[in-house]
């Protein structure tokens, strides 16, 4: 079994812009030494390791990481799609056995169509020339931009981070209905998802308001391209590990035991090539 998206980090680094320093859940480092009794409880051996912050250091930092913890078979990082000089930084981490993919932050950006400019296909185009994957973190209001990326880069792996984080804590059914088109769309470019993140779109999680969301991207891209993942540390702003875990199992039940063992790791060992 296989967590595909969870992050270790140490705010010390200085380069988590995005983390509130007062935030006593996020705001402090978290290590593989914290995160292992999780994993054994739960009979999970592997995981994918996500950037968190907008720097190469941070993906470098990653890899260390990697290099010393065998449970990490996977690194998604970052490079600056604003510098193309950074094609051969790209190149250099490709080297690494680790590495898998990147992740432009594109959620903080507060452009929408940032990723539609000239200046930055370049990044999108090295993916492919180094056959690495692409973590697509967005929110529902860049699905139409993706939808074009995907097709644009027909060939690119891809994979949407946090189901595109669906705002469940403001539910309506223009809304779901907005966000369940989008992410049909996606699907049919064949893109990958990932079951994560939606504990924390929720302002007191259940999973009567999950249920419809997860529902949805199970259904739309099936068992072989759904992989679950914890989004730990982050995940613990309204669930724990084990609770966000349970869950995952429960929503998933009315599957068969072929596709719950793609979900809960095959689909990830596949599309990261573990």
């Amino acid at each position: 079994m296989i967590d595909a998206h969870q992050h270790y980090w140490n705010p010390a680094r200085g380069d988590y812009d995005w983390m509130p320093m007062d935030n006593p859940i996020l705001a402090r480092p978290y290590s593989p030494d914290d995160l292992i009794g999780d994993l054994s409880r739960h009979g999970i051996h592997r995981t994918v390791l996500v950037q968190a912050a907008a720097t190469v250091v941070e993906t470098e930092y990653m890899l260390g990481i990697a290099d010393a913890t065998p449970s990490v078979a996977g690194v998604v990082g970052w490079v600056d799609f604003e510098n193309p000089a950074d094609r051969a930084t790209l190149a250099r981490l490709a080297g690494h056995p680790k590495f898998k993919g990147v992740r432009p932050m594109i959620q903080d950006i507060p452009d929408v169509d940032w990723m539609l400019r000239d200046d930055v296909q370049w990044g999108f185009e090295a993916v492919v020339e180094n056959d690495l994957a692409l973590d697509a973190l967005g929110f529902p209001r860049h699905l139409e931009n993706f939808y074009k990326i995907f097709t644009r880069h027909s060939d690119m792996r891809v994979v949407i981070d946090h189901c595109m984080k669906p705002q469940i804590r403001d539910h309506s059914d223009t809304g779901f209905s907005e966000w369940a088109d989008g992410m049909a769309a996606l699907a049919e470019t064949g893109a990958f998802c990932k079951f994560s993140g939606l504990v924390t779109e929720c302002d007191g999680w259940s999973l009567e308001k999950i249920e419809p969301y997860a529902c949805h991207v199970l259904e739309t891209f099936g068992a072989e391209r759904v992989m679950w993942g914890s989004d730990w540390p982050v995940c613990q702003l309204e669930a724990s590990y084990s609770d966000w875990r349970a869950a995952a199992e429960a929503l998933t039940a009315h599957l068969t035991d072929a596709e719950r063992a793609e979900v809960f790791g095959g689909t990830a060992a596949r599309f990261y090539r573990l």
